[in-house]
């Protein structure tokens, strides 16, 4: 097998790595800074969604990395398609629905369907940054 381990495959997967993982982060590390500022805990849950383009992104930057060192493209593949598959998914749902033009009030099993579909659109974006961390490691690793 041929070691792709070149600069440019290493600034892929760190790349990548760092786009895919700033929307996770992101409404963590906001939380933290309101909860300092002001005493209180306020999550934005849906900031992983509403920073898709980052996801995508570095998904892609990831894929291509895989793809280079011909590593883990299953475990980001699965992670960059679920999430885009889950993300789209939930839209149309909230849409179906009614949630998202407020037709539908939130609760209900409505409500818990389109969470449902965020949390794993959420879950999918970790395991490609867990995918695109792995990989990382391995451009890294001495021979």
């Amino acid at each position: 097998m041929i070691e792709n381990k070149g600069v440019f495959t290493k600034i892929l997967a760190i790349l990548g790595t760092v786009l895919v993982g700033l929307p996770i982060l992101a409404p963590i590390l906001f939380s933290v800074v309101r909860l300092l500022q002001s005493g209180r805990f306020m999550l934005d849950y849906l900031m992983p969604a509403e920073l898709f383009p980052l996801v995508l992104v570095g998904g892609g930057l990831l894929l291509w990395a895989a793809l280079r060192r011909r590593r883990f493209r299953g475990l980001i593949g699965w992670g960059l398609g679920g999430a885009v598959i889950l993300l789209v998914g939930s839209q149309a749902l909230a849409v179906a629905t009614g949630l998202a033009s407020g037709a539908t009030q939130p609760g209900g099993w409505q409500w818990v369907l389109v969470l449902g579909g965020l949390i794993a659109f959420i879950l999918a974006v970790i395991l490609t940054g867990v995918g695109g961390a792995l990989l990382t490691r391995d451009v890294f690793k001495q021979a």
